[in-house]
């Protein structure tokens, strides 16, 4: 990637910076894919499409669903994520532990990934 930095696509101001694999705009918060160009952006979230547990509703950030299944969670606090525990503000993710693909902060547990097979979308 050059030195210099795009400006942001959301507001056009120039203080972006670097954040893993992505761009962040620090005055509006906007992230967007670093590699590429903006023009490669609508063909980067069509290959990124995830649909929810039964496959009906697509996902996206921001989104409240809820779980589907008890899982178990594994680490210090240990514990059980109920059945119709509902999530908001999910982010999704391309980087996630395995095939975790949602971001997100489950009340109770706190900040952990999940994957999209065992939530559902709350309409």
């Amino acid at each position: 990637m050059s030195d210099v930095l795009p400006d942001c696509p959301e507001c056009g101001e120039s203080f972006t910076y670097e954040q893993g694999a992505l761009l962040v705009c620090p005055m509006c918060g906007h992230e967007w894919a670093a590699r590429g160009s903006d023009a490669d952006a609508p063909a980067d979230d069509a290959a990124r499409a995830i649909t929810e547990a039964v496959g009906n509703n697509e996902l996206s950030d921001g989104d409240t669903v809820s779980v589907v299944k008890d899982l178990k969670v594994k680490g210090a606090g240990g514990g059980t994520v109920k059945v119709g525990t509902k999530v908001k503000g999910i982010r999704l993710i391309s980087d996630g532990v395995g095939d975790h693909d949602i971001d997100a902060n489950v009340p109770g547990f706190g900040r952990m990934q999940l994957k999209s097979s065992v939530v559902k979308k709350v309409l």
